[in-house]
């Protein structure tokens, strides 16, 4: 009986008593049409009213929001902070491995010197370099050769070893007065004793007029992979050693080298000049 008595006075003083079930969509389509029919001739005239509603609710959006943004400036900063402790950890560990090998590097040269002085060694003669510029380039398929602004004015020699700023490019093959001819490492006409860093293996470098010489007269078991680093070997007194050339690229089960410069963007070169050896100059004999 409660029950039936709470539901008649919840109908009777209910407002929607008097709109009919299928009344109340249509009343609520037609205010809808209304609005959108006013807000398209009159555009802006709910523009004040969207404003200051905006305007009302913008301090409570804020109020809302300001946990969620402190909580996430909570957890960027124990991100940031674990990451700083990640990278302070990893930074001691390469400072102390650092250490180990200065420590390392600081008694190999007390022992390289104790050798040196006991075997009485000649330390390699200095040498000195000129920077030149590049101005003409032969760019053609049958030459690959450069031209510099550099010659025997300037103390240039023919058979001077020409270097960029990553490693050698060639070598001098005519020196005028003012200006030098340089035949790059690509050329078909190169060649150049080579080492294979690690494993020591001494090969020619052969140019092949294509962006990569190739490597040649290496040893039938010699174990040439990707990536082991090309120098001079100095043999023959062409270049002195150690002077870097390239990386070794195999291809097709043939060895080439990618040179450490690229040669086809050449503006400026360096010219070395060292010393002779005076037991391979023409017409001296070998030391006695």
């Amino acid at each position: 009986m409660k029950r039936r008595t709470r539901s008649k006075v919840y109908v009777r003083f209910s407002p929607l008593q008097y709109i009919g079930s299928g009344q109340a969509p249509v009343i609520f389509m037609l205010a809808a049409t209304l609005l959108l029919t006013v807000s398209f001739v009159r555009p802006g005239v709910f523009g004040g009213i969207r404003s200051s509603v905006t305007d009302m609710f913008t301090p409570a959006l804020i109020a809302l929001s300001e946990p969620f943004r402190q909580i996430s400036v909570v957890q960027t900063g124990i991100t940031s902070l674990s990451e700083l402790r990640a990278e302070n950890t990893q930074l001691k560990a390469e400072n102390a491995r650092l250490k180990e090998w200065y420590q390392t590097a600081l008694m190999l040269e007390s022992e390289n010197q104790s050798l040196h002085a006991l075997l009485n060694v000649k330390p390699d003669p200095a040498h000195r370099f000129i920077t030149a510029r590049v101005v003409a380039d032969s760019g053609n398929a049958f030459v690959k050769s450069a031209i510099v602004a550099a010659g025997e004015n300037d103390s240039v020699m023919k058979g001077q070893a020409v270097l960029s700023g990553e490693g050698l490019v060639g070598r001098v093959i005519e020196a005028g007065q003012s200006s030098s001819r340089v035949l790059l490492l690509t050329d078909v006409n190169s060649r150049l004793p080579v080492l294979v860093e690690g494993s020591r293996q001494k090969a020619i470098l052969a140019g092949m007029n294509t962006d990569m010489p190739a490597l040649k007269y290496l040893p039938v078991d010699a174990d040439i992979k990707d990536g082991m680093r090309i120098v001079t070997s100095g043999n023959g007194g062409m270049f002195i050693p150690g002077l870097p050339v390239g990386t070794v690229i195999v291809k097709d089960g043939l060895p080439y080298v990618k040179p450490y410069a690229d040669i086809s963007r050449l503006t400026h070169v360096r010219i070395v000049d060292y010393p002779e050896d005076p037991y391979l100059i023409e017409g001296s004999g070998a030391p006695r």
